[in-house]
């Protein structure tokens, strides 16, 4: 996946969310190339491609903004996509059945750039500022790991649940679950994850990708 990518479903999710709403103002484009690594150019590409889609709207010498028409843009993309259909209760049953099935793919296709992508996704989880930034970052490190199974269809269904994810009803229910105590869980879950990928380690790999979200649905969802 692109830096490119990265930042227009990171823009995206932030609209779908409702974390944005008609008349924000986004961050600039240097705060966005500064946040996700990637040239002022390859930003201003993805800032023109989502105004061409009426989601955002640009003011010389202002800014860029969330236009009047992006929730009816964003209910027209998204036609007769089941991802607004689906709710918490059901992605987090999908993902106990997905996530643990693929790890021994994970462990055998993974190579060390995947390592390295696993660690730097953890780190900036662990660095955000807010709940919203931690929540990209926990959903990214799980693309991350599906995508080291280096199976097109297993990635494609990481990015349908990380934009269930970006929904509001999702981000209303971390946001009532997640403390600072859950947090610091999670995000010790994440490393002892990663390390056990690391290691190839498949029984505790799978053992401890379970009892993660055994943990996440019970903090979110209370069984």
């Amino acid at each position: 996946m692109t830096s490119e990518s990265i930042l227009r479903d990171y823009i995206i999710g932030r609209l779908q969310s409702g974390q944005w709403r008609a008349g924000d103002r986004l961050p600039t484009e240097r705060a966005l190339s500064g946040q996700f690594g990637i040239g002022r150019a390859g930003v201003r590409k993805v800032l023109q491609e989502l105004k061409a889609l009426d989601l955002i709207r640009q003011t010389v010498g202002s800014g860029t903004y969330v236009t009047e028409q992006a929730a009816a843009a964003l209910q027209a993309l998204a036609g007769d996509d089941p991802v607004g259909q689906t709710s918490p209760a059901q992605l987090m049953d999908a993902r106990l059945v997905f996530e643990p099935a693929i790890i021994e793919m994970v462990i055998g296709n993974a190579t060390a750039n995947d390592f390295a992508r696993m660690d730097e996704c953890c780190a900036r989880a662990e660095q955000a500022g807010t709940l919203e930034e931690f929540e990209y970052w926990d959903g990214r490190l799980h693309e991350v790991i599906a995508d080291a199974a280096r199976n097109t269809f297993v990635a494609g269904v990481f990015k349908l649940m990380n934009r269930v994810r970006a929904q509001g009803e999702w981000g209303l229910l971390k946001r009532r679950s997640v403390t600072p105590e859950r947090r610091l869980q999670y995000q010790a879950e994440h490393r002892a994850l990663v390390q056990a990928i690391k290691d190839r380690d498949l029984p505790q790999a799978k053992a401890l990708a379970f009892e993660h979200l055994l943990h996440v649905r019970r903090n979110l969802l209370n069984f």
